[in-house]
């Protein structure tokens, strides 16, 4: 429990430092994020530095070598996932920033990247034989046995782009994820209990301080990205915490409590569909904006409010899953 606190501690002390330090570089490159015309509320925005995303994946793979012991090979892993989809979102934004607008690769392309990395990874964890899930809300588990590989994929591409999709308002991406990495943690810690110490023993222990790590070095980050934000994670950082979410999720065994904990990921996609859907049909909208934050925030409620709300969601959602395992 030591390390999972200092880990959690650390990692928000390298975030507060590397941001202090990066976010005038950004500016002075001059990488800001351009702002999508058709959200009138945020038009202050433009200009804003993105790409803070790497603050905080860099502060929590400082935090987490520094005090993870033992074998770690799914945290390694995890990590391996975590960079190659904020590859994908550096492009994403390097274009933005370098053709000026909101746009950057197309919708096929980003969705052919995600898709090859979730098909190796759900190969991978097919023939690792981590095909057992969790049941939320009971400490039951299933073997998927093959059909765990399309159920895989489909998590992936759901979670990226959800998280993708959440990250819409000052803080609202990255204080609901940090509560999710941090219930997650602790579930991981839980379920271990009943794990020999064996290798796998030592590995469950490492993706718990992962968790923590990646969750500390969110709360740092937010102290430049809270309303009003002096950085945007941009999808350099979203993706990467989507492509965590999913990883890390799907090799502790607990891909099911994705839409659980994070419901608030889940608001997000349907919205859009739903919006989507509907419109194609009547011309009608159902919501004032899509996803469902800017409906809110067109409604007259405050940024930072949204934030809140969504946070507590995400809170209580996630204190119901661990105490279903106390």
């Amino acid at each position: 429990m030591k390390a999972y606190l200092s880990s959690f501690l650390v990692a928000i002390c390298f975030s507060v430092a590397i941001g202090y330090v990066l976010i005038p570089i950004l500016r002075k490159l001059k990488l800001g994020q351009s702002i999508l015309n058709y959200v009138t509320e945020h038009n202050y925005k433009s200009g804003t530095p993105t790409m803070g995303g790497l603050i905080f994946i860099c502060s929590s793979v400082a935090s987490f070598f520094i005090f993870a012991c033992g074998r770690k090979y799914l945290s390694l892993v995890s990590l391996a996932v975590g960079l190659s989809y904020m590859s994908v979102g550096i492009i994403d934004d390097y274009i933005k920033i370098k053709l000026k607008h909101n746009k950057g690769l197309g919708g096929w392309q980003k969705t052919f990247f995600e898709l090859v990395i979730a098909i190796i990874v759900a190969i991978f964890a097919w023939l690792r034989g981590l095909t057992e899930v969790n049941i939320p809300f009971t400490k039951l588990s299933v073997d998927l046995g093959i059909w765990f590989i399309p159920i895989c994929i489909l998590v992936f591409l759901a979670t990226t782009n959800s998280v993708n999709l959440t990250d819409g308002l000052d803080g609202l991406a990255g204080g609901v994820t940090y509560i999710f990495f941090m219930a997650l943690g602790v579930l991981i810690c839980l379920q271990r209990r009943g794990i020999n110490a064996n290798a796998y023993y030592y590995e469950y222990a490492n993706l718990s301080l992962f968790c923590f790590s990646i969750s500390g070095a969110i709360v740092g980050y937010l102290l430049y990205n809270t309303h009003k934000a002096s950085v945007f994670m941009g999808d350099t950082g979203s993706l990467a915490l989507g492509g965590l979410v999913a990883i890390l999720s799907i090799v502790s065994g607990n891909l099911l409590f994705i839409p659980v904990i994070g419901i608030i990921y889940v608001l997000s996609s349907i919205s859009v569909i739903m919006q989507v859907a509907y419109y194609k049909k009547t011309k009608k909208r159902i919501f004032l904006m899509a996803p469902l934050h800017h409906h809110f925030q067109h409604k007259g409620y405050d940024e930072s409010k949204i934030a809140i709300a969504y946070k507590l969601a995400t809170l209580f959602l996630g204190l119901i899953c661990i105490i279903s395992y106390l």
